[in-house]
């Protein structure tokens, strides 16, 4: 494996599996209550679906291409795709393990007992029973097939299927409703003990008495993920949000990127499915009795026993919660908010404030994965229907979420706002908002710019920061991004933002250079950096000049981290960590020493090719010595965190930060940390 596991660069997607790793760790973590536990397995679980229509699929598709293309794509991708399937099935046997012999054991101790029909009581029976005639059957649907090499079986994508052998000439192929809840709980005779089975064991215990005349019929799970990707021909021609929303449905029709198949299905009847599937070998993956983990999100919880964390309400801000305008406040002093331990209700605030104040005559903004039902949405569209002059960039191209965006694009522009949908061969990823008002003849300029999405439901999940600020200078730069996207600019030529693909991956290297020079020159150089995922070979080439320079550098890196750290001559003053913990660690913050005056930036851009090369992104600087204060001081708590943070070696081992100091859980740290700003 020496070809995936050099001492440049960790392979991308390998990394990505480690990520998912310490979301298994946490799933394992016995200082976790029992129902976060089951929550991280039904995340992991859901990553692993993505995974495989996203990335797998992508690498699929590199193998069609001719060698000498390829070799600058991807090494091997049959070498990758090995490897992937082997660190899969480890990550499995451990998800199995973890399940069935410490999860079900733990449930069984608390009077919840997950059971499968073979274990149903006479009760149980009668009560399945009833529950399939009524509400079940009729909107089961179940197909006949005959076991022939010309015959094919189309299997929706992400769904459940039961697969049974009736004869030795058919099968039969059981679609599980999606419609009724995926868990059902029996009645319990004593408010004690409490009984659960999933739908999929209500539907084998009355569809083997069903079929059994056909001989002993036995159901094993089934679920096929497809390709996810929508495959745009020509981005460059037509109409491209046209495009895509006539290529949507192509996803529900895609390669077939994993078999997920009961182990227990006889290997005869595999074959079968297999050709009736048009799937191979290597798409096949043995995955337990029951697939759809993600489902366990929703896991019943029937006791009165309190089995999960302790809720963290979004704290007030303590400017923005109580003062008489969003606008006052921003010209006395910008704002930082940082969520989720803060409310996000101050941004949807200033935008119902600006759709109702008759000074505020333009509206920008970028939307990039919007609420399904959103506040913030509802008050853009009234502005639009007030008067105000309303601009939206909708990102279509935002895997997964086109059909919302599209959505709230049509709502947009029906009451009035210009829509700009996509761009070709680009996305933008920017979380930015412009607001001009007329003040007594003037037109003065707020910006909001953010490293998370305008999104209140994310929003009290995702650890961001958003920046609401007059600054004029910020916000002249934030008008010509804006220009650029209504394309009345081509090159933003800006001073304070950082704006890729313009002048991102040049101001960063330019602010890498200086920490160098500095420890050239004998003083202490430091980059501290937190990100979600860390890929580029060009920004990780200077951090390694950087480290063999003697420049400390620190960072907090979430999910895939392609720098290798701690190689002698290479990396040994690279140290990098990963916090995993009840929210998801999104914010991106890029600290430089500047020989004691440090420049802190936020933004929506990682350090990957596609942040820096192929997506608009935006980073500001942070010039209030407020603001500052409170990132570092945010930071240093992460940097000290020594109950979730695991190191990032060589090797991804993922082992935890393990030392003598006082222990320091940086979620609950922060939200301590704000709650106390607030009293």
């Amino acid at each position: 494996m020496a070809s995936l596991y050099n001492t440049k660069f960790y392979h991308r997607d390998l990394s990505w599996l480690r990520f998912n790793h310490r979301v298994l760790q946490e799933a394992a973590d016995v200082r976790n209550p029992l129902y976060e536990r089951i929550k991280f397995l039904a995340i992991f679980s859901s990553n692993l679906d993505e995974f495989f229509r996203v990335r797998v699929s992508d690498i699929r598709q590199i193998k069609t291409i001719e060698k000498p293309l390829r070799k600058k794509l991807i090494t091997k991708p049959n070498k990758v795709l090995k490897e992937i399937k082997k660190q899969v099935d480890i990550q499995q046997n451990e998800f199995g393990k973890i399940f069935n012999e410490e999860i079900i054991p733990q449930l069984a101790s608390e009077g919840i007992h997950l059971i499968r029909h073979e274990n149903f009581s006479e009760e149980q029976r009668e009560i399945a029973t009833k529950y399939y005639e009524e509400s079940l059957k009729q909107i089961t649907e179940i197909s006949c097939n005959p076991c022939t090499e010309q015959h094919s079986v189309f299997v929706k994508n992400e769904r459940l299927y039961l697969a049974a052998q009736t004869a030795d000439d058919e099968f039969l192929m059981v679609e599980i409703p999606e419609t009724e809840p995926r868990f059902f709980v029996f009645p319990s005779a004593d408010d004690k003990t409490f009984h659960i089975t999933f739908i999929d064991d209500i539907l084998k215990y009355n569809l083997q008495k069903e079929f059994s005349e056909k001989r002993d019929t036995a159901f094993h799970s089934l679920k096929i993920s497809r390709d996810a990707e929508l495959y745009i021909e020509d981005e460059f021609s037509g109409n491209l949000m046209e495009k895509i929303k006539a290529a949507l449905p192509n996803r529900d029709t895609g390669q077939a990127t994993r078999v997920l198949i009961d182990p227990e299905m006889p290997e005869d009847f595999r074959e079968i499915l297999k050709k009736a599937l048009d799937v191979t070998h290597t798409d096949v993956v043995l995955g337990g009795r029951y697939h759809n983990f993600k489902d366990f999100m929703q896991f019943p919880n029937p006791t009165q026993i309190k089995l999960s964390n302790e809720k963290l309400p979004p704290l007030p801000h303590p400017v923005l919660e109580n003062c008489n305008s969003i606008f006052e406040a921003i010209d006395k002093k910008g704002q930082l908010l940082h969520y989720p331990y803060q409310s996000f209700k101050p941004v949807i605030r200033l935008m119902q404030e600006a759709a109702n104040d008759p000074q505020v005559k333009t509206i920008k903004i970028t939307i990039y994965r919007a609420a399904d039902e959103s506040d913030l949405n509802d008050a853009i569209a009234l502005a639009a229907k007030n008067g105000k002059d309303v601009s939206v960039f909708i990102e279509v191209k935002a895997r997964f979420d086109e059909q919302n965006n599209l959505k709230w694009g049509a709502i947009f522009r029906k009451n009035g706002a210009r829509v700009i949908y996509s761009y070709p061969d680009i996305k933008v990823h920017s979380k930015i908002l412009y607001i001009e008002r007329e003040v007594e003849e003037k037109i003065k300029r707020y910006a909001y710019i953010a490293t998370g999405n305008f999104n209140e439901n994310t929003a009290t999940l995702y650890t961001d920061f958003g920046l609401m600020t007059a600054h004029k200078k910020i916000t002249k730069d934030l008008k010509k991004v804006f220009m650029v996207l209504e394309r009345d600019m081509i090159v933003p030529k800006t001073k304070q933002l950082l704006v890729s693909p313009f002048t991102t991956r040049e101001r960063f290297t330019a602010l890498v250079e200086r920490e160098i020079a500095l420890a050239n020159e004998g003083k202490k150089g430091l980059i501290i950096l937190k990100m979600n995922s860390l890929q580029d070979e060009g920004m990780i080439k200077e951090l390694y000049k950087a480290s063999n320079a003697g420049v400390e550098v620190r960072l907090l890196i979430r999910g895939m981290c392609s720098l290798v750290p701690g190689i002698e001559g290479q990396s040994e003053n690279i140290s990098i960590t990963s916090i995993v913990d009840r929210f998801l660690e999104h914010g991106r913050i890029y600290i430089f020493g500047n020989d004691g005056d440090e420049q802190l930036f936020i933004g929506s851009a990682d350090w990957m090719t596609r942040n820096l090369t192929h997506r608009i992104e935006v980073v500001t600087p942070i010039l209030d010595e407020d603001h500052k204060k409170t990132i570092r001081d945010i930071i240093n708590i992460e940097l000290n965190d020594n109950v979730k943070a695991r190191i990032i070696d060589a090797e991804q081992k993922n082992e935890y930060v393990k030392n003598s100091a006082k222990k320091v859980q940086s979620q609950l740290a922060i939200y301590e940390y704000f709650k106390n700003l607030t009293e």
